[in-house]
């Protein structure tokens, strides 16, 4: 991944609304989950989430697909596992000795912040 792509895909979820929704498509699964549905969780109108996920699609996070009438959408977790290496692969790379496992960090917390 270069730092374009990352810096995009950060200033994409830095935005509020953005990272609920691709947080509640990460959860979702693969399987993703409809629009319908995702609004209906989000409380959010339409237009709204249109809009956010535009920006998620753009930079890569999140896929639709068509299924008959329903507009599926899904986390792209292969781009979700790119900029978290991005940002993790040279934690301490200057320094001898040091890294994530060094410093007990893993590299998934299961905590929320």
């Amino acid at each position: 991944m270069n730092i374009e792509i990352a810096s995009r895909q950060l200033e994409a979820l830095g935005n509020r609304t953005r990272l609920q929704i691709y947080r509640t498509l990460v959860r979702a699964g693969r399987g993703g989950m409809t629009v319908g549905s995702l609004q209906e969780r989000l409380e959010i109108a339409g237009s709204t989430l249109s809009h956010h996920l535009k920006r998620l699609i753009d930079t890569g996070l999140v896929r639709q697909e068509r299924s008959r009438t329903s507009l599926i959408c899904h986390a792209e977790y292969p781009a979700m596992s790119a900029l978290i290496g991005f940002l993790s692969d040279e934690c301490c790379a200057d320094e001898d000795g040091c890294g994530l496992a060094t410093h007990g960090v893993p590299l998934a917390s299961p905590g929320r912040y």
